[in-house]
């Protein structure tokens, strides 16, 4: 059987010219202990570790032993950070170590996230702490069996070693996987030193990789922009309707693939409010919950900006095509966001109310301080004239105006072109149950590094694996909402 080390790793990014990376070995960890490797994606990528020990795979996932196929390198990439630009970031504690295949044809990148310094660490460590490293992998996974593209969780090791943040904490790394790890920033990165020839070069290659069908467009750049648009459109789309938030939309932190990345101070929504901030560092709400989808929109402005001169020779006239399908992506936004909005309210077609509708709910939610995630999903056993509301009504202190809503919501429901849709079913099947929760997440984390107790961790793993099912009478307790002393006000970044 093949294991780890043998794997055929390939390397399409490094065989770009070197200044797109850097070659580097990881740092040595000092006593590399196997927290969690995930099965599934192992089968995925096509790797089996069924023949090694959870010192052996510890080993491997540290960095301390790679594959004879492995060129570990640290990207180069630029990044807009709170709107001001940064001409040189790269991966600072980030190592990848090539790509594999998966099952079903992709090509995917495997990285180590805490393995040591680069030359891009400026005055960093490299390293990264256990807390921030179970946040990225109980939230990415999350978001994968939400159905939300995002990068991959494949296994936390403990290091052994200490790093030094707001306090010493035990050190971590975190194995991720991507489509890639080319970022907005990527190109920034490039741009900003007029190296045009670079431009040219990444932007064929995305082509290739994620956006192969613009290549044979009149226009391949501005297919390819055209392409990520879309692709954001519809993530940030996905983001809002479960009411994630980022936290840290940089342009060195939106990947090109159309991937939700780097998941430092990000947080989902308890209580619904538009203006929802959790993270330490956005002191001025500019990636609050509401302001993604302009942000997203905003950052692929400075792609576009990159890939101006290859758009047309005739430089106003490139600017009047990008800014096109720039301000596509708004209608784009809005009909995914509308489309799965309907299907949050077991709607199966089209009205031209149903915006307000929409509206009429989460403003009265917005009021009412009700569990973004329990209300919809509240609404399974609500949409019949003879429902018990009293679940609604607990989340709702407006009672008459909930019936008011209720009343206009069956209506519609009546105007559905298949009545004989099992609403409850379609509502379940739209809206979790369970979400990975702020006061949960800071919970376990608390175990892992106070009392070396992971078993809180692989307990919300295992509840967060199935989000739309009815919760068993074991994983009932991860649906609830944080009582008055467990509310997390403040998330913070891993660096």
């Amino acid at each position: 059987m093949a294991n780890f080390q043998m794997i055929n790793f390939t390397h399409s990014y490094s065989q770009l010219p070197n200044r797109f990376y850097q070659k580097v070995m990881p740092t040595p960890s000092s006593d590399p202990t196997l927290i969690l490797k995930n099965d599934e994606l192992l089968h995925e990528l096509q790797v089996d570790l069924s023949e090694l020990s959870d010192k052996e795979i510890a080993q491997i996932f540290s960095g301390n032993k790679l594959a004879e196929t492995c060129v570990p390198i640290a990207l180069a990439y630029a990044g807009h950070q709170f709107g001001h630009f940064t001409p040189k970031l790269g991966d600072g504690r980030a190592i990848l170590l090539g790509e594999v295949i998966d099952t079903k044809g992709r090509t995917r990148d495997i990285q180590l996230k805490g393995a040591g310094r680069t030359e891009f660490s400026r005055q960093g460590d490299g390293r990264a702490a256990l807390g921030p490293v179970i946040r990225e992998y109980i939230v990415s996974e999350a978001m994968n069996s939400l159905g939300i593209p995002t990068t991959r969780s494949l296994a936390m090791v403990l290091t052994g070693d200490r790093v030094y943040r707001e306090r010493d904490m035990p050190g971590a790394i975190l194995t991720r996987v991507a489509g890639s790890h080319i970022r907005t920033g990527t190109f920034e990165y490039f741009a900003f030193r007029k190296d045009w020839e670079a431009v040219k070069i990444l932007a064929n290659y995305v082509i290739d990789r994620h956006y192969p069908s613009a290549r044979n467009a009149s226009n391949p750049y501005l297919e390819l922009l055209e392409a990520a648009v879309k692709a954001h459109a519809h993530l940030v789309a996905q983001w809002m309707l479960v009411g994630f938030i980022h936290g840290v939309m940089n342009t060195d932190n939106m990947a090109i693939s159309g991937e939700t990345i780097d998941y430092g101070p990000c947080a989902f929504m308890d209580f619904y409010d538009p203006n929802m901030v959790f993270s330490s560092i956005d002191h001025q709400g500019r990636y609050a919950f509401s302001n993604q989808p302009a942000i997203a929109q905003w950052n692929l402005g400075m792609l576009a900006t990159c890939l101006l001169p290859f758009v047309d020779v005739n430089e106003m006239k490139a600017k009047d095509l990008a800014k096109e399908v720039i301000h596509s992506f708004g209608e784009a936004f809005r009909s995914h966001w509308l489309a799965g909005m309907r299907k949050k309210l077991g709607l199966d077609n089209s009205r031209s109310n149903d915006f307000s509708l929409i509206e009429a709910l989460l403003n009265l939610m917005h009021k009412d301080r009700a569990d973004y995630t329990l209300a919809f999903r509240c609404l399974a056993n609500c949409h019949d004239d003879n429902s018990d509301l009293t679940d609604l009504y607990h989340l709702f202190p407006s009672k008459s105006e909930v019936d008011m809503w209720i009343k206009s919501w069956r209506s519609r429901l009546r105007q559905n072109e298949n009545p004989q849709t099992d609403v409850k079913l379609s509502i379940q099947r739209a809206n979790p149950a369970v979400i990975p929760r702020n006061h949960q997440i800071e919970r376990l984390i608390n175990a892992a590094i106070e009392e070396g107790d992971f078993n809180p961790m692989n307990q919300l793993i295992g509840a967060l694996s199935n989000p739309y099912e009815n919760p068993s009478k074991t994983t009932q307790a991860y649906m609830l909402p944080p009582g008055p002393d467990e509310q997390v006000v403040e998330t913070f970044c891993g660096t």
